[in-house]
């Protein structure tokens, strides 16, 4: 037998190994699953949400907390994170194959995790950490209990979020890693948009920002639409999501494409992108139409200055032109991870028409992105970077007494910019008290944005249009126990809850002492509670002096003290 492989064998095994490494670019068996229940989920990766993209898996753990989180691969803990929003209590595992997995939302960490915390807590008399252990400090096995599940941070409901990244912190679609969730259903259209780009170009004799247009469903259980007329540039948008077999709320999308007489012009896919350029999903959206509707319009071209790295393929940006006289089908392909598929058809009739606008902005500001804008009236300072805005935007801009309206909140913005705020002119004693507040809601209720003093200015750095004004809040927060009263035996109690809440500025900070020592309370602002844990080494055989100290955001401090 010849001992050597012909060209053409070599050759063939050179293609077919590269085929099936291409084929399999991430390891499908390196992770277990982080629960040992079946995988239900509650978010999808790359999901739209608000001002980011869904970095991971929300994985249901059947309405309850406390249930046991396994390190899916074997690695060392890197990263502790506890926080009141956020994630609330996370961990983060570093893996010898260059991935890093993170567990958010926890209850509690294993025993000797939690002790390693509570003891760096009460060390530097913090709740909130970020800590970075070494490589040796806390070795983990594949399977290990390192957590329990939980509902800390900005969670909605008890549920695991993991996120497993790349060697450079970008977050990529667990489901890539051979995780499965059974998935038979197309994605759900919810809506179809046309968009004129351009003073010369209309949709159906319309030159508003977006036309709705009617969806028709079609035998193959896919949709078309009445055939529209237009001409000039034009753009589409879609609302989309998706139902997994065992849930029924909606998810996002894997990936879309979109097609003109056959042949792509626009991609767009879910898998992995960059913490740093999550922000763009607002130019993504319609964000005019979220703000007002809180529906998102997925657009199908892209704005100028979107660097977003899902984008795949694009020609002419995802616009098309479309010329007098001719007869055009656009089709947009929307997939789940699955591979199941919903197709939608657009004919189009390319017509002049005589077209009027009608409509008469009233703007007295012109902002661009080559260059920065300052503005100055009354009392306020605005100032606006350049790179702010994705493109040149015709802006209303008005200053009434201590009351700033700059347009509205339906531009998207790629960075903060600067407000300032001239106190010089108020009392002394009344200057620590004032902040900045935008103004929300139909009875424009003032809410507290973060605001800094530097001199006789308040600062403060908002990343939306709005209606913003000077406001002051002189009423300290308030405190009330739940579970117990003062001078009360308390040895049945496996814990002290207090509710503490601020209508105006917000709660700033908090410590409690008993017995003049510092205490571990943790707060949860969805339920406006301070919880202490009696088994961090307190007696509830003697008499204990309780002392909690409340600030809001201004300094207003409410004392609540008892005897257990």
């Amino acid at each position: 037998m010849p001992k050597f492989l012909s060209i053409t064998n070599l050759l063939f095994c050179l293609v077919t190994v590269t085929i099936v490494y291409s084929q399999s670019e991430y390891p499908a068996d390196y992770f277990r699953n982080p629960l040992d229940i079946p995988v239900v989920l509650a978010g999808t990766f790359g999901e739209l949400r608000s001002n980011h993209f869904h970095s991971g898996l929300d994985i249901k753990t059947q309405g309850k907390e406390g249930l046991p989180i396994y390190a899916t691969a074997e690695g060392y803990i890197s990263r502790i994170k506890v926080e009141h929003g956020g994630y609330g209590k996370a961990i983060y595992i570093n893996h010898p194959n260059g991935y890093t997995t993170v567990y958010a939302h926890l209850q509690k960490f294993s025993p000797r995790i939690e002790k390693f915390i509570k003891d760096t807590q009460y060390l530097k008399e913090n709740y909130e950490l970020d800590i970075y252990t070494a490589v040796d400090e806390f070795p983990v096995t594949k399977g290990e209990i390192i957590a329990l599940s939980g509902n800390t941070g900005s969670s909605a409901g008890p549920h695991l979020h993991y996120e497993i990244r790349d060697n450079i912190e970008r977050p990529i679609n667990p489901l890539l890693f051979g995780m499965q969730v059974p998935d038979n259903k197309p994605p759900t259209v919810v809506g179809v948009y046309a968009y004129p780009l351009g003073n010369k170009s209309h949709i159906n004799q319309s030159v508003d920002k977006r036309v709705k247009l009617r969806l028709i469903p079609t035998a193959n259980g896919n949709f078309t639409t009445e055939k529209l007329q237009a001409a000039g540039n034009i753009g589409f948008g879609v609302i989309s999501h998706d139902k997994l077999d065992m849930a029924n709320n909606p998810n996002g999308l894997d990936n879309i494409q979109s097609f003109y007489n056959g042949n792509k012009i626009f991609e767009i896919d879910f898998r992995k992108f960059s913490f740093n350029e999550t922000g763009h999903l607002n130019s993504l959206i319609d964000y005019a139409f979220y703000t007002k509707e809180r529906e998102r319009i997925q657009r199908l071209f892209v704005e100028p200055n979107n660097t977003l790295s899902m984008y795949k393929e694009l020609n002419d940006n995802g616009i098309l032109t479309i010329k007098d006289s001719t007869s055009s089908v656009y089709k947009i392909k929307l997939s789940d991870f699955a591979g199941n598929e919903s197709v939608v058809t657009i004919p189009i009739n390319g017509k002049e028409a005589e077209v009027l606008d009608t409509t008469e902005p009233a703007w007295n500001l012109e902002v661009s992105p080559d260059s920065p804008t300052t503005i100055e009236e009354g009392n306020y300072r605005v100032f606006i970077p350049a790179n702010s805005v994705y493109t040149e935007q015709l802006l209303n801009f008005e200053v009434v007494g201590d009351t700033l309206k700059l347009h509205e909140d339906v531009v998207p913005l790629r960075k903060s910019y600067t407000l300032e705020y001239d106190i010089s002119n108020y009392q002394a004693e009344d200057r620590d008290k004032l902040f900045l507040a935008n103004l929300y809601g139909y009875y424009k209720k003032p809410n507290y944005i973060r605001t800094r003093r530097t001199e006789n200015k308040l600062v403060a750095n908002p990343k939306s249009f709005g209606t913003y004004t000077l406001a002051i809040d002189t009423i300290p927060p308030t405190i009330k126990p739940v579970n117990f009263q003062n001078n009360k035996w308390i040895s049945n109690l496996n814990e002290l809850v207090v509710e503490i809440e601020d209508d105006l500025s917000g709660i700033g900070n908090y410590r409690a002492t008993v017995n003049g020592k510092w205490i571990l309370m943790e707060y949860d602002y969805k339920t406006k509670t301070l919880t202490f844990d009696f088994n961090d080494h307190i007696s509830t055989q003697v008499k204990n002096n309780f002392k909690l100290i409340v600030t809001d955001n201004v300094g207003n401090s409410s004392t609540f003290e008892s005897v257990f």
